[in-house]
């Protein structure tokens, strides 16, 4: 694999075609093993796989990561190392590719039916184990007070949203996706909804610092 230095690697990649195919290959090996090291020695989540599975992982997204990288190259500015921004490239394609796939089979339907909170979401969340009694009691009060609160105040898109983000941990490119929708008007639909939340049970007496200071550890 010939060493390269910076604009050796930004002139071939963007020379005529022989010149730029091996500088093509050369790139996508490297990335290749830059994918293969982050997933392997990175990702806790992937002890799992074996070294041939992460291999195929690694070979899949190189391909991708590749085609970003020659899609940008007129944004690199020599700061560092050509590979070293291309491996910076590749390892947030393969990021976004896990996460997508982490979220492939996520669907709205399941955070609603017939406008109830569907089991396990926001009421069980966050709440610190072995209250008092009497805090338990309280806890329980507020807890159900929000529940009715996602479910009075909130449209039925507003508090999908609200769930998926809050409760679930959905990337936001995601949700939009699945949403049918772009980033900015997702940025709004989940501000209204927490506008309204906070609105609606402010009206209540249950103020924002009172309801975090009731659940801190």
């Amino acid at each position: 694999m010939s060493e390269r230095s910076n604009e050796q690697w930004v002139a071939d990649l963007s020379g005529p075609p022989e010149q730029q195919a091996a500088a093509i290959e050369d790139l996508r090996q490297r990335l290749q093993r830059g994918i293969f090291y982050y997933l392997s020695r990175e990702r806790s989540d992937l002890t799992h796989f074996s070294s041939q599975e992460l291999t195929q992982m690694a070979e899949d997204l190189a391909q991708d990561a590749t085609l970003r990288v020659i899609a940008n190259l007129d944004s690199f500015r020599g700061d560092s190392r050509f590979t070293t921004w291309a491996t910076r490239i590749a390892v947030r394609v393969a990021i976004s590719d896990l996460r997508r796939a982490r979220y492939k089979d996520f669907s709205l339907d399941v955070l609603t039916a017939d406008g109830d909170l569907m089991p396990g979401s926001v009421v069980n969340v966050n709440s610190p184990p072995e209250p008092t009694p009497e805090h338990a009691t309280e806890r329980a009060d507020v807890l159900r007070k929000i529940d009715t609160a996602l479910r009075e105040a909130l449209t039925e898109r507003q508090y999908q949203a609200l769930i998926a983000v809050a409760v679930q941990g959905v990337p936001l490119e995601i949700l939009a996706e699945r949403m049918d929708t772009n980033r900015n008007a997702l940025y709004k639909l989940l501000h209204d909804a927490r506008r309204k939340l906070r609105t609606h049970l402010e009206a209540q007496g249950l103020s924002t610092n009172y309801m975090l200071n009731l659940f801190q550890d």
